[in-house]
């Protein structure tokens, strides 16, 4: 592996002489996410393996380009998993590109973002230094924020190398119920069950059908079932690993683009012309539309949100929601400081940057 980290540094170094552009990437698995990239590849699937992993202390540490694959194959092992869901595209996502993608899947309005789960990275930035930051533990916070800054940056910041991040046991007991409701129904009472203690760990409202994942002890899953009232659904895995990995029909249609509407859970339905699927209790809402770019903007901004064209559709619109100039410029000074001679992923998240 000192080898691998010796060819990824003379390759920064002498793209940064050059300014020329390096473009990261793992196994590809999220080409079409951001804007356009370009500059000449540097491959993270040849620095992989499990570095560390305490099953007692519900901590993995892992290469960027290891696999989901393998890192799942040990979880599972331990009865352990990767918390927030992140789509594993036939196991063949990455460590490194989930975290850079920051991307996280229906359990995440119970157990939280991929975010909340990075403990530690280490990372070389555009001179070839390899920086540590945070820890293997949730009470290291030395360099804490820098590794949660890491996740979501696709890359513009530095090259990923190691991740250490945090697992939790799989639930006991796990049921899926579905329920006949219109949208303001389903948000209703989305945010009703939100303010009492159910063990609700996904949650899918599409075409007139909310359907709700409970998960959990025993106990608690029976419980919240008796209150809740509703239908059983069958093949609820399938159901949900549908949902994860965007293979539900909903997510089929190629033919518009794609949006993520990141709201508030209290926000009402939007108006907006086109289909949606919502997630996470409302927080989480997915619109296929041909609509101007700017009116679905200013109704995620009335809403108190952004939007996000997650795919498809015309990026020349921006992927990612204009930031207001105040973020801009931190957005700006982080790059100069990790990558001053700006040649990591440029132009994947804005086009400035």
């Amino acid at each position: 592996m000192n080898q691998t980290l010796q060819a990824f540094k003379e390759q920064i170094i002498s793209a940064s002489a050059a300014k020329t552009p390096l473009r990261i990437r793992g196994n590809g698995t999220k080409d079409w996410y951001g804007q356009s990239f370009e500059g000449e590849l540097i491959d993270t699937r040849a620095y992989s393996g499990i570095v560390s992993y305490d099953p007692t202390e519900l901590v993995i540490t892992a290469r960027a380009g290891t696999t989901l694959r393998e890192i799942g194959k040990a979880l599972s092992e331990q009865k352990q998993m990767l918390a927030f869901e992140p789509m594993r595209f036939d196991g063949m996502a990455t460590l490194g590109g989930i975290v850079a993608a920051g991307l996280s899947g229906p359990r995440r309005q119970a157990v939280g973002s991929v975010r909340d789960f990075v403990l530690g990275t280490v990372l070389m930035d555009g001179r070839g230094d390899v920086l540590n930051f945070g820890g293997q533990v949730m009470k290291n916070v030395a360099g804490y924020d820098v590794s949660r800054l890491l996740t979501g940056s696709l890359g513009t910041l530095g090259l990923l190398l190691e991740v250490s991040i945090k697992v939790l046991p799989r639930p006991t007991a796990q049921h899926t119920l579905q329920f006949a409701l219109s949208e303001t129904e389903a948000l209703k009472q989305l945010n009703a069950w939100g303010g009492q203690p159910l063990p609700i760990s996904g949650s899918c409202w599409h075409q007139g059908r909310l359907t709700v994942r409970l998960s959990g002890a025993r106990a608690a899953v029976d419980a919240a079932i008796t209150s809740m009232g509703g239908e059983t659904v069958s093949e609820a895995e399938s159901f949900w690993d549908a949902v994860r990995e965007q293979t539900h029909d909903f997510f089929n249609d190629t033919s518009r683009g794609l949006w993520r509407l990141s709201l508030p859970t209290v926000a009402p339905a939007l108006t907006l012309a086109g289909e949606q699927l919502i997630e996470w209790g409302g927080a989480q809402r997915w619109l296929k539309t041909d609509a101007d770019a700017t009116a679905i903007r200013a109704a995620a901004e009335k809403a108190g949100g952004h939007a996000t064209l997650f795919k498809g559709g015309d990026k020349s619109v921006g992927v990612f929601h204009p930031l207001q100039p105040a973020v801009a410029r931190i957005h700006h000074n982080l790059k100069n400081t990790f990558d001053p001679a700006c040649i990591f992923n440029p132009g994947r998240m804005y086009t400035d940057f």
